[in-house]
Protein backbone atom coordinates (compact mmCIF):
# COMPACT_ATOMS: atom_id res chain seq x y z
CA UNK A 1 0.00 0.00 0.00
CA UNK A 2 1.24 3.46 -0.84
CA UNK A 3 -0.62 5.31 1.91
CA UNK A 4 -3.94 5.29 3.76
CA UNK A 5 -5.66 6.99 0.81
CA UNK A 6 -5.15 3.84 -1.26
CA UNK A 7 -7.36 1.83 1.12
CA UNK A 8 -10.88 1.24 -0.20
CA UNK A 9 -12.23 1.46 3.35
CA UNK A 10 -10.77 4.97 3.69
CA UNK A 11 -12.26 5.97 0.30
CA UNK A 12 -15.72 4.82 1.37
CA UNK A 13 -15.33 6.54 4.74
CA UNK A 14 -14.39 9.76 2.97
CA UNK A 15 -17.50 9.54 0.79
CA UNK A 16 -19.65 9.28 3.92
CA UNK A 17 -17.75 12.10 5.69
CA UNK A 18 -18.19 14.47 2.76
CA UNK A 19 -21.85 13.50 2.40
CA UNK A 20 -22.42 14.07 6.14
CA UNK A 21 -20.96 17.57 5.86
CA UNK A 22 -23.08 18.30 2.77
CA UNK A 23 -26.21 16.91 4.44
CA UNK A 24 -25.61 19.07 7.50
CA UNK A 25 -25.18 22.18 5.38
CA UNK A 26 -28.24 21.53 3.19
CA UNK A 27 -30.72 19.89 5.57
CA UNK A 28 -29.87 21.16 9.06
CA UNK A 29 -32.88 21.72 11.30
CA UNK A 30 -32.75 23.17 14.81
CA UNK A 31 -34.58 20.22 16.36
CA UNK A 32 -32.07 17.81 14.81
CA UNK A 33 -28.89 19.71 15.71
CA UNK A 34 -27.64 16.89 17.95
CA UNK A 35 -28.18 14.32 15.20
CA UNK A 36 -26.28 16.37 12.62
CA UNK A 37 -23.46 17.08 15.07
CA UNK A 38 -23.09 13.44 16.03
CA UNK A 39 -23.33 12.33 12.40
CA UNK A 40 -20.44 14.61 11.49
CA UNK A 41 -18.31 13.42 14.42
CA UNK A 42 -18.94 9.72 13.89
CA UNK A 43 -18.42 9.85 10.11
CA UNK A 44 -15.19 11.82 10.51
CA UNK A 45 -14.03 9.39 13.18
CA UNK A 46 -14.17 6.50 10.71
CA UNK A 47 -12.05 8.26 8.11
CA UNK A 48 -9.59 9.77 10.59
CA UNK A 49 -9.05 6.59 12.61
CA UNK A 50 -8.16 4.69 9.44
CA UNK A 51 -5.65 7.40 8.52
CA UNK A 52 -4.19 7.71 12.02
CA UNK A 53 -3.84 3.97 12.52
CA UNK A 54 -2.11 3.57 9.19
CA UNK A 55 0.26 6.47 9.94
CA UNK A 56 1.43 4.86 13.19
CA UNK A 57 3.08 2.09 11.12
CA UNK A 58 2.43 -0.62 13.69
CA UNK A 59 0.25 -3.67 13.02
CA UNK A 60 -1.14 -3.60 16.53
CA UNK A 61 -1.95 0.15 16.45
CA UNK A 62 -3.47 -0.12 13.00
CA UNK A 63 -5.68 -3.03 14.06
CA UNK A 64 -6.80 -1.08 17.15
CA UNK A 65 -7.66 2.01 15.10
CA UNK A 66 -9.52 -0.14 12.58
CA UNK A 67 -11.70 -1.51 15.40
CA UNK A 68 -12.43 2.03 16.58
CA UNK A 69 -13.24 3.05 13.00
CA UNK A 70 -15.58 0.06 12.70
CA UNK A 71 -17.44 1.06 15.86
CA UNK A 72 -17.80 4.60 14.53
CA UNK A 73 -19.05 3.22 11.21
CA UNK A 74 -21.76 1.29 13.06
CA UNK A 75 -22.65 4.46 14.98
CA UNK A 76 -22.80 6.45 11.73
CA UNK A 77 -25.14 3.92 10.13
CA UNK A 78 -27.45 3.96 13.16
CA UNK A 79 -27.65 7.77 13.00
CA UNK A 80 -28.33 7.67 9.26
CA UNK A 81 -31.09 5.11 9.69
CA UNK A 82 -32.68 7.24 12.40
CA UNK A 83 -32.40 10.38 10.23
CA UNK A 84 -33.99 8.52 7.32
CA UNK A 85 -36.78 7.06 9.44
CA UNK A 86 -37.65 10.46 10.93
CA UNK A 87 -37.34 12.25 7.53
CA UNK A 88 -34.51 14.42 8.79
CA UNK A 89 -32.59 13.55 5.62
CA UNK A 90 -34.11 12.96 2.20
CA UNK A 91 -34.66 9.26 1.58
CA UNK A 92 -32.39 9.02 -1.47
CA UNK A 93 -29.51 10.83 0.23
CA UNK A 94 -29.79 8.72 3.38
CA UNK A 95 -29.94 5.48 1.39
CA UNK A 96 -26.79 6.35 -0.55
CA UNK A 97 -24.93 7.24 2.62
CA UNK A 98 -26.10 4.06 4.35
CA UNK A 99 -24.91 1.95 1.40
CA UNK A 100 -21.45 3.57 1.45
CA UNK A 101 -21.30 3.18 5.22
CA UNK A 102 -22.20 -0.52 5.01
CA UNK A 103 -19.57 -1.03 2.29
CA UNK A 104 -17.01 0.67 4.52
CA UNK A 105 -17.97 -1.60 7.43
CA UNK A 106 -17.43 -4.72 5.32
CA UNK A 107 -14.05 -3.44 4.13
CA UNK A 108 -13.04 -2.59 7.69
CA UNK A 109 -13.97 -6.07 8.89
CA UNK A 110 -11.73 -7.53 6.19
CA UNK A 111 -8.85 -5.31 7.26
CA UNK A 112 -9.42 -6.11 10.93
CA UNK A 113 -9.25 -9.83 10.18
CA UNK A 114 -6.11 -9.33 8.11
CA UNK A 115 -4.24 -7.25 10.69
CA UNK A 116 -5.46 -9.12 13.76
CA UNK A 117 -3.38 -12.14 12.80
CA UNK A 118 0.22 -12.00 13.99
CA UNK A 119 2.86 -12.30 11.28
Amino acid sequence: MRDHRSLEAWKQARIVSLAALDASRKHWKPYAAAIFGQLQRSALSVQLNIAEGYALASRKSFANHLRIAYGSAIETQEILELAKEKSILPDEMARGMIESCARCQRLLLGLIKRYRRPR
